[in-house]
């Protein structure tokens, strides 16, 4: 019998056990944004890489541990899995079909916070470890586990540890967090992500609020953060900060021709959201284009009165809480930087900007090795094609681990178009977790094959 096929079928006889394991990962509560369990999911993370003879070590930050694991194997070469065991909030609790954290399979699927995003992904490269290494009797390469606890709050010390702690994770190549099938069942390969700089702005024009009736002398906080942010952002959504696209590296025909390939996400979009049309009117192959382009978005605004009835008020604070997505090879600190002058430049220098969180872009080669093996792997579990994304339209501290280690990353997954993440309801379909631990399985089968031995 083929070791695929014996891999397989260890995967499809235990697979039982790896869904009991995603259910206890999600029954504890990790929400970083609040701290609500994620001490106690860290410890938990920790048993259970110990369960599986995977060796351990637990690192505090300033924020919440880091959690290292480790697994030898014939070669020198090293193979690392990125995840994190926090998750988003659970609001609103009132729009779940079944408690949050209390775990429900139904219909094939698994319905909790983190089953997707991202205990089921994790559990899925333990079953994927776990059955190489029962049917071999070895594992062919070295593998490590880097998990954190606060992706979801940004990961705002993950860069310094991963400085601090360089050869803890020296590997080759790794296997990052959310991969999915997009709609037609076909896998895909997103070989990069957007940088992110999210910021909250606040303005204070007078020491209390005031009668909306000394409108025509007082000014008001809420008009002048309007007035700033209509300077930063045209209504055809072009960004409007001087040098803000000088960095912006343009895609090549090559990786536009990639998103030709997949289906056309605009019904599916439509009837996702309950949309008549999509912004700046694009449509057909622009949407998935779009990626390529750097975005600001306007996350939330607060000021004034917002209760029910009426109060004729003139706010004296405002604040607006913005994200923008960065593309290759935007810095968020140059951003940041190029915002302020440009407001102070605008004559609003009175408006405050605090970083709430920032990570920087990455791309992984189209031509690199991990990327032909892991396409290669995956149109022999699906049967089908494999769609490769050259940028994705989320963001991930993949920089911080892979720029200093100088690797490629590749993110073969557990989801599919409608998993639900950040949203209540979030699931997995047991079907991909099964068909994404068997995919990683033939990664870690040959991936010491695309690389020179020493």
């Amino acid at each position: 019998m083929a070791t695929e096929t014996r891999i397989d079928t260890y995967l499809e006889e235990h697979l039982a056990s790896y869904i009991d394991l995603i259910i206890r990962l999600c029954k504890q509560p990790s929400i970083s944004s609040s701290g609500e369990g994620v001490e106690q999911c860290a410890r938990l993370v920790c048993e259970v890489l110990n369960e599986h003879e995977i060796n351990t070590a637990p690192y505090q930050t300033p924020g919440f541990p880091i959690i290292i694991g480790k697994k030898e194997g014939k070669s020198k070469r090293t193979l690392l899995f990125y995840n994190h065991y926090d998750v988003q909030p659970a609001d609103p609790l009132e729009l779940w079909d079944h408690p949050p954290f209390e775990p429900a399979v139904e219909a094939g699927k698994l319905y909790a916070r983190g089953a997707r995003d991202d205990k089921g992904e994790f559990v899925s490269r333990i079953a994927a470890v776990m059955a190489v290494n029962e049917v071999l009797g070895y594992l062919p390469c070295n593998v490590k586990f880097l998990l954190e606890g606060e992706e979801e709050c940004g990961s705002p010390h993950l860069a310094d540890f991963v400085q601090n702690h360089i050869e803890d994770i020296r590997s080759d190549g790794a296997i990052w967090e959310e991969g999915y099938v997009e709609a037609g069942e076909y896998p895909t390969l997103t070989l990069g992500v957007r940088g992110i700089l999210y910021i909250e702005m606040s303005v204070q024009t007078m020491t209390a609020d005031a009668h909306s009736g000394l409108a025509h002398v007082l000014p008001n906080a809420a008009w002048r953060l309007h007035n700033a942010l209509r300077t930063i952002r045209s209504s055809d959504s072009k960004i409007l900060i001087p040098g803000f696209y000088k960095e912006v590296i343009k895609p090549d025909e090559k990786e536009k021709a990639l998103f030709d390939k997949w289906p056309d996400a605009g019904n599916l979009w439509k009837e996702q959201y309950g949309l008549m049309g999509f912004s700046d009117n694009l449509e057909g192959s622009q949407l998935r284009y779009a990626v390529f382009d750097p975005t600001c978005n306007l996350d939330g605004f607060g000021s004034g009165y917002l209760g029910y009835g009426t109060k004729t008020v003139i706010p004296s604070k405002a604040m607006a809480k913005m994200d923008f997505r960065l593309v290759p090879n935007q810095d968020p600190e140059d951003i940041v930087q190029k915002l302020r002058h440009h407001l102070n430049d605008e004559g609003f220098g009175d408006i405050e900007i605090k970083v709430l969180g920032k990570m920087n872009p990455f791309r992984t080669p189209i031509d690199d090795p991990l990327v032909d093996l892991s396409v290669r792997k995956g149109e022999e579990v699906y049967g089908k094609p494999v769609l490769i994304g050259p940028i994705a339209t989320w963001s991930s501290p993949v920089h911080a681990v892979a720029h200093p280690l100088g690797i490629p990353v590749v993110n073969p997954g557990i989801g599919y178009w409608d998993n639900r993440s950040h949203a209540p309801n979030e699931h997995i379909r047991i079907k991909d977790f099964l068909n994404g631990a068997r995919h990683i399985a033939r990664i870690i089968l040959d991936f010491d094959k695309l690389l020179p031995t020493d």
